[in-house]
């Protein structure tokens, strides 16, 4: 990997950052769950693929354009508080990133299914942390919330994770890259 800001992780950045925007702003990155909240989201899938794909510093940026069209389009009070809406969000791809790279020798595919998993868990608990240190719900709300939507959504995130990373990554069946030997041209 590239040390330091280069063109293709600025690109990255950008368009992974447009991409969890119009998530938010159409509504496609909703989706319905059987659950007291009604909808998971994976809205912030693109910061978790960015800091696999591309490191921490990218993972950060995307999830820092996440928290921000966050915060600009918050309907509710909850997060209209940037400690709440941009903050935790900064965190997600960055987390990502470090669990990818310590699983990462040992099975690529595991890896990347445990960056999805706590990125995804990262969003859901530090934003339900700071959700009760600001005030706006109590802690055992924060807990139902947690299980109930938060393990939905992580679920989600590794799928689309996998897959997307999985396929970037031109990853075989048993989690090394197709070389161009095999057919891959």
């Amino acid at each position: 990997m590239e040390r330091g800001l280069t063109t293709r992780k600025i690109v990255i950045a950008g368009v992974l950052g447009a991409v969890a925007i119009l998530l938010g702003v159409t509504r496609l990155g909703f989706i319905p769950v059987p659950t007291a909240a009604g909808n998971a989201t994976i809205m912030h899938v693109p910061a978790i693929i960015g800091g696999v794909m591309q490191g921490p510093f990218v993972g950060l940026v995307i999830g820092l354009i996440f928290g921000v069209s966050s915060f600009l389009d918050a309907t509710i009070p909850l997060f209209k508080d940037p400690l709440v809406a941009i903050l935790p969000r900064l965190f997600i791809g960055v987390t990502a990133y470090f669990s990818y790279i310590s699983l990462r020798r040992v099975n690529e595919y595991a890896a990347i299914g445990v960056a999805g998993f706590i990125g995804a868990f990262t969003n859901t608990l530090l934003v339900l942390i700071m959700a009760v240190v600001r005030g706006y719900i109590a802690p055992g709300v924060a807990v139902t919330i947690a299980v109930t939507n938060g393990i939905p959504e992580a679920i989600v995130s590794v799928i689309i994770t996998l897959a997307v990373v999985a396929a970037w990554k031109k990853l075989d069946h048993s989690g090394n890259r197709k070389s161009k030997i095999s057919g891959d041209m």
